[in-house]
């Protein structure tokens, strides 16, 4: 198959066309960035994904981790890449200047880490964890912290990790039982297990720092009594000599997809010896961690949508060249056959995974601008960028993490009985890409938190704003002529959310919790259906503007808007009609999955 896992002109036109990225330079925060320098992080972050990361997309999955002994061995590209990632600054891009970063703004940012996913995402899972637990130190930790862990951080010569499941706990953060003891030398003795946490313990760094959530002995039950620790394989000795910290790696599991990049189970304390630092207050760690945890699952759904370019791709190529059968309209069977692109129904296979995969980027496109708005702003402008970030970023999360799976099975479904076989990459992106839904809070999670919390906080602000920034969308697509139909049905579709959520919380106001959330898995899905038709409709905008006169335009560039026009169409015509049938059933008030008794599963 060839090179190509993601759309560099794509990528320019929501950072240019759409977002207008290069207004941000207005702001003193990003003054010293450019045009120049963000096409410069783009054209670099192709070559390492073509140079580095692609060519060991196969070998990474097909040689996943080892453990040997006490350590996991991992590809030697790893601390290849992480090398990389410190020399060139990948690590500590968007940190402040002032503790050696660059103040990328995040939605250029998200350009390299999209290519970086896209060409071998088990690779990326590297950078991005090792970047957002420095953030966290940054954020939150003391000036001796900063010192001690950042810089080797940033350099990419320790690795980042966040710590939070355990066996009895998963996803219920509330039951987490690992103890911090306090001492009087600043430190706490750590004992527990954690599970499923990634990169954790590799040789492709010279140490991992583990964010870990715990409870300080005598600490108050559920999340009010969760604190946050920085917990390294290696701790710093008296003479600056790295230290065993008594941390281990008790199992290495062994994965589907995603292999290559470790997943251990951990055991913090078997020698009484594993020291924690405490980052910030106690009894804060949860409200702390949700600062990376709201950054991984962007990063998640970017990761989700990155998988499914690369399998998009990888189809693409093989329907140019798979001859097979003739046109409908042709009956001599001596004729020549056509390649398979030229089937309408393979078409569809393709509008359907571009128009996933290019709605998704731009959906999380939105959610970085909305981040880069809330740091230069200000009061109330502050807050409504802040909203809209945490309104959406469960949408932005899910919507990629499980669309991916149905786009890349699609791909799959193009290379029919070739798609299957490991001599095509297909069968990789699939098991790559069906971890999305589950890691960083699994899609029911984030569907109760969608319809739980976030509309109705802020006494319904953030739903508001939300509302308000797609009707500012409807209206720039009603001045243009041939956008007119579809803006309606997007206002109709708008509508209809409005109505099934007044209808929800009206059975929440009855008290009735229960019922209320028991489908906020659907209204997660019919909203996020919405979501992405509004930044379908957004980029329809600058689209249409440019095919009313295409003079100066390159052929390229042509075919390019035209594709984009399609895949407008199509997301309106095939997609957003999958609305009605989930509002059907969300305007239903039967309870029947509460009802259901798990006795009347058994035979």
């Amino acid at each position: 198959m060839g090179e190509k896992f993601i759309s560099e002109r794509n990528l320019r036109f929501l950072l240019y066309e759409v977002f207008d990225a290069v207004s941000l330079t207005r702001y003193p925060y990003y003054a010293d960035h450019s045009r120049e320098m963000f096409d410069m992080v783009l054209e670099t972050a192709m070559r390492i994904g073509k140079d580095m990361l692609y060519p060991t997309l196969g070998e990474m999955d097909k040689n996943p981790p080892e453990l040997a002994g006490d350590h996991v061995k991992v590809h030697p590209v790893v601390r290849t890449f992480m090398r990389e990632c410190g020399e060139g600054g990948w690590i500590s891009a968007i940190a402040p200047m002032e503790r050696g970063g660059q103040q990328l703004p995040s939605i250029v940012n998200f350009v390299p880490n999209g290519i970086f996913a896209a060409a071998n995402y088990s690779a990326s899972v590297y950078l991005l964890l090792t970047s957002e637990a420095s953030h966290l130190i940054e954020s939150f930790g003391s000036d001796e912290l900063k010192e001690t862990f950042i810089p080797r951080m940033f350099s990419g010569e320790w690795q980042g990790t966040m710590a939070l499941t355990e066996p009895q706990a998963g996803s219920s953060l509330a039951d987490i039982a690992t103890v911090a003891e306090p001492t009087d030398e600043g430190y706490y003795r750590m004992r527990g297990q954690k599970i499923f946490i990634s990169g954790s313990d590799h040789d492709g760094v010279d140490n991992v720092v583990n964010l870990m959530l715990a409870r300080i002995k005598g600490a108050p039950a559920g999340v009010r009594g969760i604190s946050l620790f920085v917990v390294p394989k290696k701790r710093v000795g008296e003479n600056g000599e790295l230290v065993f910290n008594d941390i281990n790696v008790t199992g290495l599991y062994h994965k589907l997809g995603y292999r290559g990049c470790p997943i251990n189970q951990l055991s913090m304390g078997e020698a009484d010896d594993c020291r924690g630092y405490l980052v910030g207050e106690p009894h804060k760690g949860l409200a702390y961690m949700f600062q990376m945890m709201n950054a991984a699952r962007l990063a998640i759904g970017l990761g989700a949508a990155a998988i499914a370019s690369a399998a998009y791709y990888a189809s693409l190529e093989y329907s140019q060249v798979r001859l097979q059968g003739r046109r409908m309209t042709e009956k001599d069977p001596a004729t020549p056959q056509i390649p398979i692109i030229e089937h309408a129904d393979v078409k569809r296979m393709l509008l359907f995974q571009r128009s996933v995969v290019e709605g998704s980027l731009s959906l999380i496109a939105q959610c970085y601008q909305y981040s880069d708005l809330a740091i230069v702003s200000e009061g109330d402008e502050k807050e409504r960028y802040s909203l809209l970030l945490d309104l959406l970023t469960p949408v932005a999360k899910s919507y990629p993490s499980e669309m991916s799976i149905l786009s890349v099975s699609q791909g799959l479904q193009i290379l029919g009985g070739y798609g299957y076989c490991d001599e095509f990459p297909l069968e990789q992106y699939y098991r790559d890409t069906r971890i999305h839904p589950i890691h960083e809070g699994t899609t029911g999670i984030h569907g109760t938190t969608l319809l739980g919390r976030n509309v109705t906080m802020k006494d319904g602000r953030a739903l508001q704003l939300f509302l308000e920034e797609v009707q500012k969308t409807i209206g720039a697509a009603e001045a243009l002529d041939e956008l007119k139909p579809s803006a309606q049905k997007l206002r109709d579709a708008l509508e209809k959310l409005q109505g099934v959520t007044a209808h929800l919380l009206d059975i929440a106001k009855e008290g009735n919790r229960e019922v209320f959330l028991a489908d906020a898995t659907l209204y997660l899905e019919l909203f996020g259906i919405i979501t992405i038709a509004w930044q379908w409709l957004l980029q329809a905008v600058p689209v249409q503007k440019a095919l009313r006169n295409t003079d100066g335009l390159s052929e390229t560039d042509v075919a390019f808007y035209h594709g984009k026009m399609y895949t407008f169409r199509y997301f309106f015509g095939y997609e957003l009609p999958k609305a009605d049938g989930l509002i059907r059933r969300l305007m239903e008030t039967d309870g029947l999955t509460v009802e259901m008794k798990a006795a009347y599963f058994s035979d």
